[in-house]
């Protein structure tokens, strides 16, 4: 048919090469809308492949078969193979099963036998933030889902104060013009003054068609990037020459038969006003700078960053119930299969960006912020904590976890947290307050490594139950993960935390441990001048055979290790 339209003369031979030019450049432009269909094939490959297969052979044969009974046999066979193919792959999450099961044969797994130490806790858990950003901006600006990074050698909430997308023509024409940067380790986040930075991008989440920063940076991608990257979470943070860029984390898309998703580096977008030029750039090849997960130890200001999709973390975390075997996690075994925990009103879930310190580990792993994940068991009247995983949000390629089930420890885990919160305080109105965010909270406390969930009481809104209301001095507590005992703790004085504490739960300890005496506060006079003891001084443990016996317990795990 187009042969013979072509050959009909020189008028029909120039609308078509119009036509096919059209479409070629169509095909080049709108690429970023396309791209989720060839995302698509990239992740079904494998099944898309079978499928076709068994269509092909099966209406081939159909269509050879003269007798009518062959025929509805044959339909009856296709059908019943499309039909477990769905029970099995979609309805019964095998397909899923087995994703995750690659993750886990690919991931690169190493048990530490020593918690490392949180440092600079966060106050404030991420939805208090929110709301309180929301609070401080005008009716057509929005706030982007703040996410923890470094800046300046400090943890900071950053978020991008873009155009609202209740109001369409400022989402076309107007830049993301601002950007929130607010300590997370203060009970006072300001937003305003200093910690609203005045930037512009042409580019933002919010923003319409190629001003779209998924558009933007789908555009960026070559032939091959378009079948197995997709754009992820959008971090704002400063380059090493202290300006403020846009971090886009990419997941890229590995295997053949059940596809898994990895880190796959991120696209770096420059601040820049929106112009001709720009416009030009975004249409035909897209912003940004792509950096390969290789090319990261070039970039200082990635390491140790926050940039990897929680997405890709959650899956990674979620594969550790594999490691009793490949069939432990089917419903008749679950010897050793753990879960991630689903927070009941609470929007935030784990992972949590947290700031750990590994220097006095059995590891390698840096001194920085990771995603931390506590797992428990599958059964939802199971709370215990199962391990700890530890994951960089660098996305160095490494997780860390910690076996509290194979040491017996016996930790409460962090769904069983709200119902101890609000055992505490009963009187409390818990219909409209509710505790949130249990993030880890490790410190070297009388002698030895105590495991603690910090959480904060937020009010929960009466128009949406998942609307937290912020507050600059919200409750906080401390729930000792052992001894189950729920500390309210002063947010404006976080140096005395330990203190507090201790004096809750020193006899325990003590009667419990046979610990010695800590945080002595005696005055002494030495050779006529008064002196007040460090409080920070402790008196030695007075039961030496219990840690003894912990330091050969560590090496004894170290060992085997080692051995495995």
């Amino acid at each position: 048919m187009l042969k013979n339209y072509w050959n009909k003369g020189k008028k029909q031979k120039t609308i078509t090469i119009i036509i096919a030019l059209i479409l070629l450049i169509a095909l080049f432009v709108l690429r970023d809308d396309y791209q989720p269909a060839l995302l698509f094939v990239r992740k079904f490959i494998f099944i898309i492949l079978l499928s076709a297969v068994v269509l092909f052979f099966g209406l081939r044969k159909f269509r050879n078969s003269a007798s009518t009974g062959k025929r509805i046999g044959i339909l009856g066979v296709l059908a019943v193979f499309f039909g477990l193919l769905y029970v099995v792959g979609w309805h019964f999450k095998m397909y899923d099963y087995m994703k995750t099961f690659n993750v886990f044969n690919n991931l690169n797994k190493v048990e530490i036998n020593e918690l490392p130490l949180t440092q600079n806790e966060r106050i404030q858990p991420l939805q208090n933030i929110f709301t309180m950003a929301n609070e401080s901006v005008g009716e057509t600006k929005d706030v982007s889902l703040p996410h923890l990074v470094r800046v300046d050698d400090e943890n900071k909430w950053t978020m991008a104060i873009q155009p609202s997308e209740n109001y369409t023509f400022q989402q076309i024409s107007d830049n993301t013009e601002e950007v929130f940067a607010v300590s997370s380790t203060t009970p006072f986040p300001r937003f305003s003054n200093e910690n609203r930075i005045p930037v512009t991008f042409s580019i933002g989440e919010s923003l319409k068609f190629s001003r779209n920063t998924y558009n933007a940076v789908v555009q960026r991608f070559n032939f091959f990037q378009l079948f197995m990257m997709e754009p992820s979470d959008t971090f704002y943070m400063k380059n090493d020459t202290g300006q403020w860029v846009q971090v886009v984390s990419l997941i890229k898309w590995k295997g053949f038969l059940f596809p898994y998703p990895t880190f796959g580096g991120v696209m770096v977008v420059n601040n820049g006003e929106h112009d001709f030029n720009d416009y030009m750039e975004r249409i035909l090849i897209g912003k940004g700078t792509y950096i390969s997960p290789e090319e990261m130890k070039n970039y200082p200001f990635l390491i140790g960053q926050n940039i990897l999709a929680e997405k890709v973390s959650q899956l990674q975390a979620e594969s550790l119930k594999f490691l009793g075997g490949f069939s432990d996690p089917l419903p008749w075994n679950m010897l050793t299969a753990v879960k991630i925990p689903e927070m009941p009103k609470d929007q935030n879930e784990q992972p949590y960006v947290t700031d750990f310190n590994f220097s006095d580990t059995d590891s390698n792993a840096y001194n920085g912020l990771y995603h931390w994940f506590g797992l428990e068991p599958v059964g939802q009247e199971r709370t215990s904590l199962s391990y700890s995983v530890f994951i960089p949000a660098d996305g160095t390629d490494k997780m860390y976890y910690y076996d509290h089930a194979a040491k017996k420890q016996g930790y409460a885990g962090v769904s069983a947290m709200p119902q101890k919160v609000k055992e505490s305080r009963k009187e409390y109105d818990w219909n409209a307050n509710t505790p949130v965010e249990f993030r880890p909270y490790i410190k070297d406390i009388a002698g030895r490594k105590r495991m603690f969930f910090l959480g904060t009481v937020s009010a929960i809104s009466e128009k949406d139950a998942g609307q937290f209301d912020g507050s600059a001095t919200p409750d906080l507590v401390l729930i000792d993960s052992e001894y189950r005992d729920v500390i309210w703790i002063d947010v404006k004085h976080p140096s005395q935390w330990d203190k507090t504490v201790y004096e809750q739960l020193n006899e325990a300890w003590r009667s419990s441990e046979g610990i010695g005496y800590y945080y002595a506060e005696d005055a002494k006079e030495i050779d006529i001048i008064e002196q007040t003891s460090d409080s920070t001084i402790v008196i030695p443990v007075v039961d030496k055979k219990t840690e003894e016996i912990e330091r050969l317990q560590r090496q004894i795990d170290s060992l085997k290790n080692s051995g495995n």
